[in-house]
């Protein structure tokens, strides 16, 4: 079978570790041939070319710079991406016949492309749904509702649920926000398709390894690490998570680490200048391999997202603390499911964002139980593997096909 996949992420290989690579690896392992196309944006200086593996090959897409720039750029770069990948698949696979084409949001501008090939392949297409726009841009207040704008983006929106033979949802709510939202989508088209990864065994640090990791990092040895690893941006809600750090600083037992880049990473860069935190450690993203060994040192995993959204997301860095056996405490708006799924199962904590008594509570309460960490940690996996593995997630998508 030959797939094509429309991403944004920056494939340069299929080696490192992720949602997306994880399950292109895993599509190959049962025989199928891969082709990936993915962007090359203007800020590496690259023209668009081919990277070609055994069973994969990638095309890198010029374009403007669509991630972690202003909104300017990001809203034309957006625009401009169908019009760059069709030229770029034109060139490199005309005469390839693709069986099945997969996608993920976002984009939601892909329609053409997606049309033009389920038309000229006789293909099946899989929508992969990780965002869901505009709906989200209108809750954080970055496009009015019901304006030109995002009736237009609203247009494309249901293009690509009409063109998707499958629409793959990350969460229970996610699927019934879909349909309840989409009266036209045959509902029978909608199916859990969750976030997952390739779960390996998990090296311990020796007592070594940790004491160097902590020295080298500049944090203190003997207190309960919470870590906080990923985008830092407007979806976060970072005003709340400054205030969780402010709280902890009455703490004596209990420190927070900051991991990540975003749109808002200077705004928390200069809150830590002003502030000067003792409770906490503010790190510049990571190459994973070093993300991997910092997160093996720390006991909570910690996900925020603005309490605005009418919207349900499931943030990905969740599997990441579930696979290192880690309970994870949420603050979230109220229609995400993802803390109800955590409190139900027992791996996690749950407050409304915005809430800094409820969730001070589940902090604080967390940082002074060890067995408490060390039980919901083991139900954190014990969940990731019986529901949030790669193997899992490539049955579905292949399944869709009979």
């Amino acid at each position: 079978m030959k797939i094509l996949f429309l991403s944004l992420s920056r494939f340069n290989d299929i080696k490192v570790r992720g949602i997306y690579s994880d399950l292109m690896r895993e599509l190959i392992s049962r025989g199928c041939k891969l082709y990936i196309a993915s962007p090359t944006e203007r800020r590496f200086r690259k023209p668009t070319h081919l990277v070609e593996e055994p069973n994969c090959k990638i095309l890198k897409v010029k374009t403007l710079n669509i991630q972690k720039t202003n909104i300017i750029e990001k809203g034309i770069g957006t625009l401009l991406l169908e019009y760059q990948f069709a030229a770029a698949i034109r060139k490199y696979w005309r005469n390839i016949h693709f069986d099945l084409i997969l996608y993920a949001t976002p984009p939601i501008t892909f329609n053409k492309i997606i049309n033009n090939l389920k038309k000229r392949c006789k293909a099946r297409t899989y929508l992969m749904l990780k965002d869901i726009f505009p709906q989200n841009a209108v809750d954080l207040g970055m496009m009015k509702n019901g304006s030109v704008l995002h009736k237009m983006f609203r247009l494309k929106e249901r293009k690509l649920y009409a063109l998707s033979d499958k629409i793959g949802c990350m969460s229970p709510a996610n699927c019934k926000y879909v349909i309840e939202h989409n009266s036209e989508i045959d509902a029978s088209k909608i199916e859990l398709c969750p976030n997952a990864i390739e779960v390996i065994k998990q090296s311990e640090l020796s007592d070594n390894e940790r004491d160097s990791l902590i020295e080298k990092i500049g944090i203190p040895n003997g207190k309960t690490l919470f870590i906080y690893g990923g985008n830092l941006g407007k979806p976060q809600g970072i005003d709340f998570l400054l205030q969780v750090i402010s709280e902890n600083e009455r703490s004596s037992n209990s420190y927070i680490i900051i991991v990540g880049s975003g749109t808002e990473y200077s705004k928390v860069k200069l809150w830590f200048e002003v502030n000067t935190p003792h409770n906490a450690k503010l790190l510049a993203a990571l190459p994973k391999d070093k993300y991997d060994k910092l997160i093996k040192i720390c006991d909570v995993g910690l996900i925020f997202l603005d309490p605005r959204f009418t919207i349900p997301n499931y943030p990905s860095r969740l599997l990441s603390y579930m696979e290192n056996k880690m309970p994870v405490l949420i603050a979230s708006d109220s229609t995400t499911d993802m803390g109800q799924i955590a409190e139900s199962a027992g791996f996690g904590l749950w407050s409304l964002s915005g809430d800094i008594q409820s969730y001070m509570k589940h902090f604080y309460g967390l940082a002074n139980n060890a067995a408490l960490r060390k039980d919901m940690g083991l139900k954190a996996f014990s969940f990731l593997q019986a529901n949030y593995t790669i193997d899992k997630v490539a049955d579905i998508i292949l399944n869709s096909e009979k």
